[in-house]
């Protein structure tokens, strides 16, 4: 009888620990804050829906509508196999050049049907840091940074702009091994 008793307690504590666990984890998703210099902006992993919010939709919603991709691309993209393939992108909401790159890239995601729940979003502030510390372990320098995965291996990353001048062309480009 004891060890049924004991085992219910261990079972119940480990259930709360995790459930512990799992609403500190929830509480740092979407964490917003307001500087002095910049006003509003996010830090650390974020969801998507965060950019219907303002501030951040005026910029969002603007550039995405505003981009036109490039279709020979896009239709190449929509043609390779993403089972393994994962993104992960850095931004900063007070960045001109994430304000630039962050909405084309997921008009591109978009239109090529990229899973969402392969996509992680981090917004860093000006010193290119994360609350977590996932700058320091994907050694991120500037934003954006688009960092492409597959089975856990990077690929390649695009940093503040693509070389080419095209997210949908770099993105190829790094998914070609080039």
């Amino acid at each position: 009888m004891n060890r049924i008793i004991t085992s219910i307690l261990i079972t119940g504590a480990l259930f709360l620990n995790f459930q512990a666990c799992k609403a500190q984890t929830e509480a740092k998703l979407n964490v917003e804050t307001v500087t002095e210099r910049d006003g509003k902006i996010l830090l650390g992993p974020q969801m998507l829906t965060q950019f219907d919010n303002a501030p951040y939709n005026d910029w969002f919603g603007k550039e995405y509508l505003e981009y036109s991709v490039d279709a020979k691309s896009i239709a190449e993209l929509r043609n390779h196999n993403w089972d393994n393939i994962s993104m992960t992108v850095f931004v900063g909401t007070w960045c001109s050049d994430s304000h630039r790159e962050f909405p084309r890239l997921i008009k591109i995601l978009n239109e090529i049907n990229f899973p969402v729940e392969k996509l992680t979003i981090i917004a860093a502030d000006r010193k290119k840091q994360t609350p977590g510390g996932e700058h320091a372990i994907f050694k991120v320098e500037k934003v954006p940074t688009v960092i492409l995965s597959k089975d856990g291996q990077e690929l390649g990353r695009i940093t503040e702009s693509p070389l080419s001048g095209y997210l949908e062309r770099d993105l190829l480009q790094i998914l070609k091994g080039k």
